[in-house]
């Protein structure tokens, strides 16, 4: 019996030291679902390698020392992933699809010495969460999308013995990147520091872009000695052309420069339907952008090309295909880049063909091109204009030009804006009030013919806002019917009688008061949703049916002069 009683006292001993242990150490026994677990010399580690996680797994116990976690889906580091993992010192994600990492993805990571993140989608990373991590001593990078490393990007990174930036997208970064680094000592002349450790610095592998921006880069490179050492000192450019594939050590760059901008002459004068060609030369560094300018707007409709003559400079063309009279006026030649700006300016005059008349006609000269048939209509309506639409058949499309002319229906000359193939819209923006315009679509080089016009006059202008907002919502008049309707504008071809606003507007009127409707209130809807408005003879004190808007459309193709659009 005394036996028994020992063995069973032993026993419940053992069964008491168990349970204390596990109550003192309850977390030895946590290990992920798919992931192994385990205790060597360096510490407890976990390993997950391609699992499907997508995410950081959270109330990871704070005694692991290394955290492997490779090929598992993962796309973020969210803020205080391992904070409560004070004791990591080894954190491995390499080979994930990390493409954020958040200012605080390493806060409580006081001891950690290593961080690889390699083969991930990382396009920045926010530098100021190192703060957190004041003993790294690893930190790769390779083989992400990073493009831009900020001048401070290495202040909080003083004990690094290895940073791996290499296979990357960057293509200039500056020499401050370096020389703000805690670990970036130069060595003067003729001493020896010693009790320095080693840098490994590996960049090789980028998009480097050698132009003057690089300037900088370029020369630490060739100036890196102890204790930074380059793991591939050949660093070679991918850009521009010229310098593709050269090393560092190969070239010489120039400093940056803000663009100077000339032309061969300021003040040319041409004869009406010549064509010319408007030149600016540019010297610049780094390559600027050259943009043409006439009357402060941007030319979209010319063609405008640059040749480089050599390394700094380029000559960029403005082509002015059939010169009109609206194209005389002051081009300018406007280059920038991220230092300045500069432009020049070309004054181009139009003298007639006939010296000895003047050019009274606001629309050029027709060209010998033949009279195409162009069908023009009000398409669209906004707050404060109109939008044109037009077709032609034309025997070569892809190369046939048209010119809009616009302006008020009185003006002498008119704006004239030329539109390329494929094009068949042109939006008028910024109308003013109780104002009679005239749009018209053309050929190239001819006049606008009969049916190729379209004239509308904007209603009052009120103080009100919201009755402001009204006032473009087209009603489009001629003599036999109305378009669209809430009162405000009215369209008229221009072959229209020209008592043609005055009697349309009084019949409307005198229809309105005929059905008793208060003057303050407008009928509301926009252009696409009154169509069946015109159908309605407000222009006329008898009412017709459709066949009568039929018979009209019939004889507008016919050639009458009475068109509707």
């Amino acid at each position: 019996m005394p036996s028994s009683k020992t063995n069973m006292d032993t026993i419940f001993t053992a069964l008491a030291l168990v349970l204390v242990l596990f109550q003192i150490s309850p977390a030895s026994s946590f290990c992920l679902s798919g992931c192994s677990c385990t205790d060597d010399s360096f510490g407890r580690s976990l390993l997950c390698m391609g699992t499907s996680l997508g995410r950081i797994p959270q109330n990871i116990p704070e005694d692991f020392i290394k955290i492997r976690i490779e090929n598992s889906h993962l796309t973020e580091i969210p803020p205080g992933s391992f904070s409560k993992v004070s004791a990591l010192e080894f954190l491995w994600l390499n080979f994930n699809d990390i493409t954020l990492m958040n200012i605080k993805s390493l806060e409580g990571l006081h001891n950690l010495t290593e961080l690889r993140l390699q083969g991930n989608k990382l396009r920045s990373i926010p530098w100021t969460a190192f703060q957190d991590t004041p003993n790294l001593k690893i930190l790769d990078l390779k083989h992400n999308r990073l493009d831009v490393l900020p001048e401070y990007a290495l202040r909080y990174l003083p004990g690094l013995t290895y940073l791996d930036l290499s296979f990357n997208q960057l293509t200039v970064i500056s020499r401050d990147v370096f020389l703000n680094w805690p670990r970036y000592h130069p060595q003067k002349p003729g001493r020896k520091e010693d009790g320095t450790a080693n840098v490994v610095l590996a960049l090789h592998d980028n998009h480097w872009l050698c132009d003057c921006r690089l300037k900088g880069f370029v020369e630490f490179i060739k100036s890196v000695s102890p204790p930074i050492i380059l793991m591939n000192s050949y660093l070679t450019c991918s850009g521009p052309s010229s310098r593709a594939g050269k090393f560092f050590h190969e070239v010489e760059l120039n400093a940056c420069m803000r663009p100077e901008v000339s032309t061969p002459e300021s003040n040319i004068t041409l004869s009406l339907g010549a064509n010319t060609t408007l030149k600016c030369l540019v010297k610049s560094r780094p390559d600027p952008v050259v943009t043409w300018m006439y009357s402060l707007k941007t030319i979209r409709k010319f063609t405008v090309s640059q040749m480089q003559v050599d390394e700094d400079t380029i000559i960029s063309q403005l082509v002015i295909p059939s010169l009109h009279i609206a194209d005389r006026g002051v081009y300018t030649c406007m280059a920038n880049n991220f230092i300045g700006n500069s432009s020049a300016s070309i004054q181009v005059n139009v003298k007639s063909l006939n010296t000895s008349l003047p050019i009274s006609h606001a629309f050029p000269l027709a060209s010998a091109n033949e009279n195409v048939y162009i069908d023009i209509r009000i398409a669209k309506q906004t707050v404060y204009g109109i939008t044109v639409e037009w077709y032609a058949v034309t025997e070569n499309p892809a190369e046939t030009w048209f010119t809009i002319h616009f302006g008020r229906y009185d003006a002498l000359r008119k704006e004239m804006i030329y539109i390329g193939p494929g094009i068949n819209s042109y939006s008028v923006n910024d109308l003013l009030p109780a104002t009679k315009y005239e749009v018209c679509v053309t050929l190239k080089n001819q006049v606008p013919r009969e049916g190729q016009c379209i004239v509308f006059v904007t209603g009052s202008d009120v103080n009100e806002l919201e009755q402001r907002e009204r006032l473009i919502h087209i009603i489009v008049i001629v003599c036999a019917m109305v378009l669209a309707v809430p009162a405000g504008m009215y369209a008229c071809t221009t072959d229209t009688r020209l008592n043609c606003f005055e009697r349309c507007t009084e019949i409307y009127k005198r229809r309105r008061r005929q059905e008793k409707l208060p003057k303050a209130v407008e009928r509301q809807g926009t252009f696409d949703s009154l169509q069946a408005a015109s159908d309605e003879g407000l222009c006329r004190d008898s009412g017709e049916d459709q066949r009568m808007r039929r018979r009209s459309e019939d004889k507008t193709h016919k050639g009458n002069s009475a068109q509707l659009y």
